[in-house]
């Protein structure tokens, strides 16, 4: 169903469906009564009335050169700016949620998840130093309930307000008999621009370099299969209070993404802080994408005992007796971003992460892999994700908390 946002528009309810059947003449019985879109689950007045509710909060995440306003077809950006670039190199990157959703629906509250994907889409922008200019998005649901995507979008622009990225546009698709009515799932996507002299990567990476964690504000957005299928299996309800967490389950669990986008550009245009590289911690654990950012021959040694993980991580790990080397794999472990940058440079960088309420502290550092002193029957995690990159080891235990 088009959601006639900003700037997409009342398109007619749906999307595009296709009639395999509709060139081979009538076959079969002929329907009673007359068959309509209403009929058969499609509101097409629901997503009116969600676009409607949705308006004032969309308005809000623009930009100067948002061009247009609602009912486009296309979302448009003024691009004129690139032209006094010196090497414009544009950057694009798209996401989901995933089964945190889930966590959203059973709890009946969809204002934060907005928070996650903007986290997810966006935050990958700025790994190659490029600022994040303007996001879509995509919702799929069972059923348009016109608070419900409202809410949803609301969080959407809300988190994109925030990161300073423009809403210009987005899709409500609604699935019956695909999805079930209280089902939704939420996808986006964003564009941003880097100077090509500018971007960041393993090729500025250093012997000597500092790695830089930035805290996590909770789980994020990945690894909410493993987290549900241990709450689950320990039979704890989401309305359960947990003393380590001073409020819900339920609550824990859908505490928002953290974004890192406006932080991380006033890190990078720091004077006397240059940053190599910077790593997102999604998917696959702090190792494995900090590998992703290291060149082939550096190796990175990471310190445990640096940083006690809160408390949700241990919970987690206790109740589901996780492996150590599964839970790392899975889950940020409280490192939400980490940033690869001089030795010399680590306490001015520290300072700014500060200022923009993100804890920040030294977790290790990057060496020539043949000279790097590597622990014995630990793990060595080399590239990932298609990437052959560099080596990273995790040693050492974490603080008691």
């Amino acid at each position: 169903m088009g959601r006639g946002r900003l700037p997409r528009p009342g398109a007619p309810a749906g999307g595009r469906e296709s009639g395999a059947g509709a060139a081979a003449g009538r076959v079969g019985v002929v329907s009673e009564h007359p068959i309509t879109y209403a009929g058969s689950g499609v509101d097409v007045e629901a997503g009116d009335r969600a676009v409607e509710l949705m308006k004032a909060s969309v308005r809000r995440a623009t930009r100067p050169e948002v061009l247009g306003g609602l009912g486009g077809f296309a979302g448009m950006f003024d691009a004129s700016a690139l032209a006094r670039m010196s090497r414009p190199v544009l950057a694009t990157s798209t996401d989901g949620v995933g089964t945190k959703v889930a966590i959203a629906q059973a709890l009946d509250i969809h204002d934060t998840i907005g928070f996650d994907l903007v986290g997810m889409v966006v935050d990958d922008i700025v790994v190659c130093g490029a600022e994040p200019l303007f996001m879509t998005d995509y919702i799929a649901t069972g059923k348009v309930v016109p608070e419900r995507i409202a809410a949803i979008v609301g969080g959407i622009a809300r988190a994109c307000e925030e990161a300073g990225v423009a809403l210009v546009g987005g899709e409500t698709a609604e699935h019956p008999g695909l999805l079930d009515p209280d089902e939704y799932d939420v996808a986006g996507a964003a564009t941003g621009v880097v100077e090509h002299d500018a971007v960041l990567g393993p090729q500025r990476v250093q012997d000597g370099d500092v790695v830089l964690a930035l805290a996590s504000s909770g789980l994020h957005s990945n690894g909410y299969s493993l987290v549900r299928r241990v709450v689950a299996s320990a039979g704890w309800a989401l309305d359960r209070h947990v003393d380590d967490f001073g409020r819900t389950l339920g609550e824990e669990l859908l505490e928002p993404t953290r974004l890192y986008t406006r932080p991380l550009l006033d890190l990078i245009g720091t004077e006397g802080v240059d940053v190599h590289s910077l790593s997102h911690v999604t998917g696959g654990g702090l190792a494995a994408n900090l590998a992703r950012v290291l060149p082939t021959g550096m190796f990175a040694r990471l310190d445990r005992s640096t940083w006690t993980p809160p408390a949700v991580f241990r919970t987690v790990q206790d109740l589901g007796r996780v492996p150590q080397a599964d839970i790392e794999r899975t889950l940020n472990q409280g490192v939400g971003f980490v940033a690869v940058l001089p030795a010399a440079h680590v306490d001015r960088a520290a300072q700014v992460c500060e200022a923009h309420g993100i804890r920040a502290w030294t977790i290790g550092e990057v060496t020539l892999e043949e000279r790097a002193s590597v622990a014995d029957g630990v793990e060595v995690v080399r590239g990932a994700k298609g990437v052959d990159g560099g080596a990273v080891q995790v040693v050492g235990e974490h603080p008691a908390a």
